[in-house]
């Protein structure tokens, strides 16, 4: 009799033995799964089984963001995961299958760098090769292909060089205004048109908002160019309950792109350069002035932010700016001061990270935090893309 007593303690005994082995081991494979799907989100391949093991030890005592910080090393999460994210911004398509260049090369190294990102908008920044590469061309977007065809890792401080674009562009430094002063900006949207299209493609990849989400009929429309009609289509009311609502807050704003133009060359635009003309607005902004000549005409690059009231003043503009100014740096400092470009940033991150929008309260409270962690660090945009990718490695 006592056998299988003993024989049922023994095989209880290893149940628990097993259970509880089982036990201590599942935080470790938590743990290891996390780490593989941080890695896996922030890099976009899978892990070494070295750095895997790396970072899952990391996560198991508690620190996820070492673990991420180890992720973002790899040099896939600059010349794939951000060169993707950035790409569409450059360009009127909006896609990420365009060439690198100057714009997308210089969010990248700012991120890399730990650049305060909201002189994303204003900054004298440009981010150029390093030694042995081709110097920097205000006429040529050759070196940025070059470094993409060779395949260059992006995260590497010797092969994408900081630098300024007063020294590469001779745009001075005062007239300078981040990437919107690039020369893959200029060619996208100063190129032809009225300039109005460097604002509106700035507003959505910067602020995440188009045209229409911003309309406001309340607004004065004393600052609409001439070339606006008041009537298009013979009927009045198509201008003063739509054209008037995106004209009477984007016309005052980009006005302080006044000076700025992209040259062609004569050609298709390839080796076009941006030109800017201090005290002297460009022809474009006085086109089609018989469409309504008691329209606005533009004298000089001053601007005015008329959305600091009526509804858009929900965008959260800085108390501490004017509202007003001259030039595109004073109005790219007013757009990044803003509570929606930081909400914007951390939105995209959450996309490009998680793979989906924030669809839960959840989720929504995660991005007010982050935004928190964005402005207490200085907005490093590395702090944007840990966090999300810590968040969401537990689904």
């Amino acid at each position: 009799m006592k056998r299988p007593q003993q024989g049922a303690r023994f095989v209880a005994g290893a149940v628990l033995v097993t259970l509880s082995l089982f036990a201590a081991a599942a935080p470790a494979a938590d743990a290891r799964t996390q780490a593989r799907r941080i890695h896996d989100r922030l890099a976009g391949v899978p892990p070494s089984a070295q750095t895997l093991d790396q970072m899952a030890a990391q996560v198991a005592s508690g620190n996820a963001r070492g673990a991420a910080d180890v992720a973002m090393q790899a040099p896939s999460f600059y010349t794939t995961v951000l060169k993707n994210w950035v790409t569409p911004w450059t360009n009127r398509d909006q896609t990420a299958f365009a060439p690198l260049n100057d714009y997308t090369a210089t969010v990248i190294g700012m991120i890399r760098d730990g650049v305060d990102f909201r002189q994303v908008l204003s900054g004298d920044i440009l981010y150029v090769g390093g030694a042995g590469l081709p110097a920097y061309s205000a006429s040529s977007n050759a070196l940025y292909e070059q470094m993409e065809a060779q395949d260059m890792n992006l995260g590497d401080g010797a092969v994408l060089v900081q630098s300024t674009q007063s020294a590469h562009t001779g745009i001075p430094a005062e007239a300078t205004a981040g990437v919107m002063t690039t020369r893959a900006a200029a060619k996208a949207f100063f190129v032809d048109g009225t300039n109005r299209a460097m604002f509106r493609f700035t507003l959505m990849a910067h602020m995440c908002r188009d045209l229409e989400q911003v309309s406001d009929t309340t607004r004065p429309p004393d600052r609409i160019r001439q070339d606006v009609s008041r009537s298009p289509g013979g009927d009045s009311r198509m201008y003063l309950n739509n054209c008037s609502g995106c004209h009477s807050g984007m016309d005052p704003l980009a006005q302080a792109f006044a000076y700025y133009n992209y040259d062609k060359a004569g050609g298709d635009g390839e080796d076009g350069r941006i030109v800017y003309t201090p005290g002297a607005v460009q022809p474009k902004y006085l086109i089609n002035a018989d469409n309504f000549r008691s329209g606005y005409v533009t004298k000089s690059d001053g601007w005015d932010n008329y959305w600091r009231k009526g509804p858009n003043q929900l965008l959260g503009w800085s108390s501490a700016l004017p509202g007003s100014g001259s030039g595109a740096k004073s109005m790219g400092e007013e757009l990044a001061q803003s509570e929606a470009f930081a909400r914007c940033q951390v939105e995209k991150v959450f996309n490009a990270v998680c793979l989906r929008t924030p669809a839960n309260a959840a989720d929504r409270a995660k991005v007010q935090d982050i935004i928190g962690v964005l402005k207490a660090g200085n907005f490093k945009m590395k702090d944007a893309f840990a966090e999300t990718a810590i968040y969401c490695a537990g689904e």
